[in-house]
C-alpha cells in the first residue's frame, strides 16, 4: 500500500539576551541581520520573524517530508541566527521562560492591542514571558478552509484524515508537556509547575492564572472531534466566544477583522487548525535542539503510523493510555486528558504513575512505525523510570528550589543555557542530525 507523504513544519520562539544574559529588545535589528545574511547565503529570509514583544524572535523551517529533513533545516536556520547574534554581541536563550523578572515591550500593532484589551494587558503579558515550540502536521491540501473550517469540496477520505490527525495531536498534549518541560523558574521563582503551560493556557479549574484562564475555548485544549460536523461546530463556537469577549471589553468587531482576524485566527489553542493547511501543535516548551529533535521524532512516527495503517483515532470512556485494536487507535477520553492527566503532567510530570503509563503507551505506539529515530524512542521507553527533564536537571543546581532566584544566579543560568544551545547546534550540525537520536548518546 502506498502511503501519502505529508509534510511537517516547525516554529520555535527564543528570548534575545545580551552577553551578560540580560534581556534585550533589539529584535528588529537582529532580524534585519538575519534577513541580510540569509539573502547573502541564498537562503529564504522569511523564516526569521518577529514576535509580539521586542525581546523575542521566532525561527521557522520550510515544510519538510521527513523528520531528518526538518531537523536539517531547523539546525541550518538556527546556526545562521546564532552567527548573526554573535556579530551583534547578542545570544539566543532557548528555554520556555526567562528565569528573572522582565517587563516585555509589546509591538504597537492593532491585532496585539486587541488581544491585550480583550484578555487584559497584565494577563496578556504572560505571553511575552513564555516561549513555545509549534509543530505543523500537514493534512490533505484544501481540506482546511479559512471561511468554514473544513472545505465542502473535500472528500470523505480527506476529512477522515484531518479528524484522525487532529485527534492524535489532541491526545498527545500531556505527553508533550511532560517530556519537554524546560525552565523551572518564572519571575525568579521555581513554582513547581510547567510554567509555559500554566501562564499561557491557564485554567479556572486548577486555579492557574494565565493568558486564557477565563477564555478556555480560545486558549485551552479543545475536545476531540468525532465527526467533521463537530470539528466545524467547535471552530465556530470558539470564534463567537472570542467575539463576545471582545464585546465585553468594548472592542468593535470590525476592528478585529480589519486587523486580519478571521475564523481560524481567533484560535490560540494548544491544538488548532491553521490556514497553512496544517494541524498545529502549540503545547511544547521551547527547549534545546536535542529535546526538539526527540519531540519531532515522536510526533512524526505517531502521525506516520496513523496514516500508514489508516487508523481511526477516537477516545474511549475510562481509557487512560493509548490502545491499538485492529484499525482503531483508542486514546484517553477528554475529561481525563484535560483533567487529571493534564494536572499531573503540569505538576509532578512524567514521574507521576499515570503520566508515565500514558507516555509509555505513546512511545510503544510510535516505535511500531519503525524508521530513523525509532531506536532512540525504544531506548527512551526502556529508561522512562529514570527520565529527567531539563527542568528537573536545572533544579538540581539550586537549593532550596523554592527560594527566590538572585539576579546573579539567574543571569548565570541564562548564560549557561545559551552556551548549551550553541554547543548542541555545533555538535548536531551534520547531514543526518536526527540519526543522532539512535546513537549511544544521552540527549535528555
Amino acid at each position: 500500500m502506498n502511503v501519502v507523504e505529508r509534510r511537517i513544519g516547525l516554529e520555535q520562539e527564543f528570548f534575545l539576551v545580551d552577553e551578560a544574559g540580560v534581556i534585550s529588545d533589539r529584535a528588529d535589528e537582529f532580524l534585519q541581520g538575519c534577513h541580510l545574511l540569509a539573502e547573502a547565503r541564498n537562503c529564504n529570509a522569511q523564516y526569521f520573524v518577529p514576535e509580539f514583544v521586542k525581546s523575542m524572535v521566532e525561527i521557522n523551517t520550510p515544510p519538510a517530508y521527513s523528520g531528518t529533513e526538518l531537523a536539517t533545516e531547523y539546525l541550518k536556520n538556527l546556526k545562521l541566527a546564532l552567527a548573526v547574534a554573535r556579530q551583534m554581541g547578542l545570544r539566543l536563550y532557548p528555554l520556555s521562560s526567562y528565569p528573572l523578572h522582565i517587563m516585555p515591550v509589546m509591538r504597537d500593532k492593532p491585532n496585539y492591542h486587541i488581544q491585550a484589551r480583550t484578555v487584559g494587558y497584565e494577563r496578556f503579558l504572560h505571553a511575552g514571558k513564555c516561549t513555545g515550540t509549534h509543530l505543523h502536521l500537514e493534512v490533505p491540501p484544501g481540506v482546511i478552509d479559512t471561511r468554514v473550517a473544513v472545505s465542502y469540496n473535500s472528500t470523505a477520505t480527506e476529512r477522515e484524515e484531518l479528524l484522525n490527525i487532529y485527534n492524535l495531536a489532541t491526545a498527545l498534549d500531556s505527553a508533550l508537556i511532560s517530556l519537554a518541560r524546560a525552565c523551572p523558574f518564572y519571575e525568579g521563582l521555581a513554582i513547581g509547575l510547567a510554567s509555559h503551560t500554566i501562564r499561557y493556557r491557564g485554567s479556572e479549574t486548577f486555579g492557574w492564572e494565565g493568558v486564557y484562564t477565563h477564555l478556555q475555548p480560545v486558549g485551552g485544549l479543545m475536545p476531540y472531534a468525532d465527526c467533521v460536523e463537530s470539528l466545524v461546530e467547535q471552530q465556530f463556537l470558539r470564534y463567537y466566544a472570542w467575539l463576545e469577549a471582545m464585546d465585553k471589553a468594548g472592542i468593535e468587531r470590525h476592528q478585529f477583522w480589519e486587523a486580519g482576524g478571521s475564523l481560524l485566527k481567533s484560535a490560540w489553542n494548544p491544538v488548532r487548525l491553521n490556514r497553512l493547511g496544517t494541524v498545529e501543535i502549540r503545547c511544547i516548551d521551547s527547549n534545546y535542539p536535542s529535546i526538539i529533535l526527540a519531540v519531532i521524532s515522536l510526533v512524526c512516527h505517531a502521525a506516520h503510523r496513523v496514516r500508514r495503517d489508516q487508523l481511526t483515532v477516537r477516545p474511549a470512556k475510562g481509557l487512560h493510555t493509548f490502545e491499538l485494536s485492529g484499525d482503531r487507535l483508542w486514546v484517553p477520553d477528554f475529561e481525563y486528558l484535560n483533567g487529571d492527566l493534564l494536572y499531573a503532567a503540569a505538576t509532578v510530570g512524567v514521574k507521576h504513575p499515570r503520566v508515565k503509563a500514558y507516555v509509555d503507551s505513546i512511545l510503544q505506539f510510535a516505535i511500531g512505525d519503525g524508521g530513523e529515530g525509532a531506536k532512540y524512542l525504544t531506548k527512551l521507553r526502556s529508561e522512562l523510570d529514570n527520565y529527567q527533564t531539563i527542568e528537573a536537571e536545572i533544579l538540581q543546581e539550586f537549593t532550596p528550589a523554592t527560594a527566590q532566584l538572585s539576579t546573579e544566579e539567574g543571569l548565570r543560568l541564562v548564560r549557561e543555557c545559551c552556551d548549551k544551545l550553541e554547543a548542541q547546534v555545533s555538535w548536531l550540525d551534520g547531514e543526518h542530525p536526527l540519526a543522532m537520536l539512535d546513537a549511544e548518546v544521552t540527549l535528555f
